[in-house]
């Protein structure tokens, strides 16, 4: 945990020890939960016909088409040299294989879109009809032969996910861990940032004495 951006947050938005502690399990939780949701829209479409989840290779596949391809979540979270190794490597697909179509698709796209995928390579852009960069609607479709199908998951996913929560007696609550974490700290220092600052640089120069001088 970073106690200078501790500092600054518990300043700025006036949040006690706490609402700072509750906010760093939310924090902590997401990184995770954004680690299974990419595995949720990957895996899924083991439940839809001809579809695949290969152990290697590529994210989705369905071998009966031809068709291979990779999910990302959102599309300004990949770099250039991963764009550019992304491509090569269906670039060999459809080189190896002639009747392959090789997909990138976006969950969280800037628009609904099923398009050749340009990408710039050795300072040159190049592309190819069977390369495609697509949004998750268009893949659906794609999966389905239904226009609607991304929306329809949409709407029924909130409720699924209730479901699934009850019958298998999950329980959300942060009050618990919230305690324990505030307790450890506090054997620490009773002071929240004096402790972090001390966990984070306790090896630092000048901070051997720094909880007792606080």
């Amino acid at each position: 945990m970073d106690p200078i951006k501790a500092t600054f947050d518990i300043a700025v938005y006036h949040l006690s020890d706490k609402e700072f502690i509750k906010r760093q399990i939310i924090r902590q939780i997401d990184k995770s939960n954004n680690n299974h949701i990419g595995y949720f829209h990957q895996n899924i479409f083991q439940c839809f016909q001809d579809w695949e989840v290969p152990e290697s290779g590529y994210d989705i596949v369905n071998f009966k088409k031809s068709y291979y391809a990779e999910i990302k979540n959102k599309f300004n979270t990949m770099n250039s040299n991963a764009k550019e190794n992304n491509f090569r490597k269906m670039k060999q697909t459809i080189n190896s294989e002639l009747k392959a179509t090789c997909f990138f698709i976006e969950v969280i796209s800037k628009e609904s879109k099923n398009i050749p995928w340009s990408v710039k390579i050795d300072d040159k852009v190049v592309r190819d009809e069977r390369i495609r960069i697509i949004s998750i609607d268009k893949f659906y479709k794609i999966a389905t032969a239904d226009k609607d199908a991304f929306a329809n998951w949409c709407k029924h996913l909130p409720q699924i996910i209730q479901d699934v929560l009850q019958s298998e007696g999950v329980e959300i609550g942060f009050s618990s861990k919230n305690e324990n974490i505030r307790e450890s700290l506090r054997k620490v220092h009773p002071n929240l940032l004096v402790a972090l600052y001390y966990l984070a640089f306790s090896n630092y120069e000048g901070f051997k004495d720094f909880t007792q001088d606080q």
